[in-house]
This record gives C-alpha cells, sequence and structure tokens, in this order.
C-alpha cells in the first residue's frame, strides 16, 4: 500500500522537526518547511489524501510514546480532514465543533 509508505515518509520528517533539538533544526526553518510540507498535502488528490489520512493511524503503532502520538495526529495537526471536505459545509461545521471541543 502505497499511502502508508507515503505517511512514513511524512511522518519520519514530521518526527524530525518536531521532536529534534534546537540545536539540531532551527526551530523557525521547522516551521517553514513544515508549513510548506502542510500545502502539498493539502493539493494532493483527493482519493489518495483520504489513503494517506487512513495510514497515519495504522502506522502510528510502529513509534514509541511521544512519536506515536505525533504521527497519530498528523491529519489534525495539518487540517487534512478539512481539506477533504472542503467542498462540503456541512462536514466542515463537524470538524470545526470536533476541534472546539478537543483541548
Amino acid at each position: 500500500m502505497i499511502a502508508a509508505q507515503v505517511a512514513r515518509i511524512v511522518a519520519n520528517f514530521v518526527i524530525f522537526c518536531e521532536l529534534s533539538d534546537d540545536d539540531v533544526v532551527d526551530p523557525d526553518e521547522a516551521c517553514r518547511v513544515m508549513e510548506v510540507l502542510g500545502s502539498q498535502l493539502e493539493a494532493m488528490d483527493k482519493p489518495f489524501l483520504r489513503e494517506l489520512v487512513d495510514a497515519f493511524p495504522i502506522i502510528a503503532v510502529e513509534y514509541t510514546s511521544e512519536a506515536q502520538e505525533l504521527v497519530r495526529d498528523l491529519p489534525y495537526g495539518f487540517y487534512l480532514e478539512e481539506a477533504l471536505a472542503s467542498d462540503d459545509p456541512v462536514r466542515l461545521a463537524e470538524l470545526e465543533a470536533i476541534r472546539d471541543a478537543r483541548p
């Protein structure tokens, strides 16, 4: 399943950017590349993006502790469900309510 392979690539990149010490990865540069990654993910073909979003929780078990949670939450962090629902105002409202209710 290519979506799982791509999910692992994305996950490893995000883990590196998010969990590396500031002396390894410049925080400002990490933020910039994460924004670029997010926009590239949102621009993906929607059927493939759906497969990718569904792959993150599956591959999350391959990681430990903080990295596992980070991988599981990648779709949330990059607003990927919202990208998938961009033409569905009802679903967008549901997703907004979920975000508002989340701590």
